[in-house]
């Protein structure tokens, strides 16, 4: 059986991965755009940043960001100075190390519709006197929206299995920074295999429900583009 500490570690998974998709939903388009349709120098060092928690080990990104989140550090010391309090070892942390972690599996997508994205239609908005804002909210999102559930979907599921990095800058502090895959290897150290089945298959189905999601929307949008 799950303890009440196993249910706030899955609260707490689950607002993490909310709060961090969310957040990269609104920060994320503008960079998915400028690499899309950028042609400057440094597209593709920039775009190599973006992508490197792909292949990065999460220990070696969460240690680097601990580092910056210390005291010792002009992030973490501004936070502290600003708030009181350490950005290390803390919800805001978790936050900003999922964020970072999670990067590539939202902007790709966006960044991938952005460059099949047509220009005539952009075109006749700007001729309508629409600005870049406007273009966005009632060109470019209605046409991509479909991009914005995937990444969103992906950001969050991704969010849900982190481990290296939320260990490394949060810890494992019960009710701010446990996340549920931190309770898992909890319980398998201390070999309750029966709370570490329900938590492992909980997260399985999880990410299942999610990934046929992403598929079935997909393979639907293809059947649908085939019968135009």
């Amino acid at each position: 059986m799950l303890s009440a500490a196993d249910f706030e570690a899955l609260f707490l998974t689950i607002k993490l991965a909310a709060i961090s998709t969310l957040l990269l939903l609104v920060v994320t388009p503008p960079l998915a755009w400028w690499l899309a349709h950028s042609r400057a120098r440094i597209r593709p060092f920039v775009e190599a940043i973006v992508c490197l928690p792909l292949i990065l080990p999460p220990t070696v990104l969460g240690f680097y960001l601990l580092l910056l989140f210390s005291p010792l550090y002009a992030p973490g010391a501004f936070y502290q100075e600003l708030t009181g309090s350490t950005l290390a070892f803390s919800f805001t942390g978790l936050v900003i190390g999922s964020m970072i972690y999670s990067l590539p599996f939202v902007v790709q997508p966006l960044q991938s519709s952005f460059v099949t994205l047509g220009k005539s239609e952009l075109e006749a908005a700007a001729t309508l006197g629409m600005g870049k804002l406007q273009r966005f909210h009632y060109v470019v999102f209605p046409m991509t929206r479909h991009s914005f559930v995937l990444a969103g979907l992906l950001g969050f599921a991704h969010t849900l299995g982190e481990f290296g990095v939320v260990l490394m800058i949060g810890g494992n502090i019960p009710g701010e920074t446990q996340v549920i895959a931190i309770a898992l290897f909890e319980h398998v150290e201390a070999l309750d295999y029966a709370s570490a089945h329900i938590l492992a298959g909980g997260l399985l189905l999880m990410s299942l429900t999610m990934l046929l999601f992403i598929y079935v929307g997909m393979d639907r949008r293809k059947r649908s583009w085939g019968a135009m």
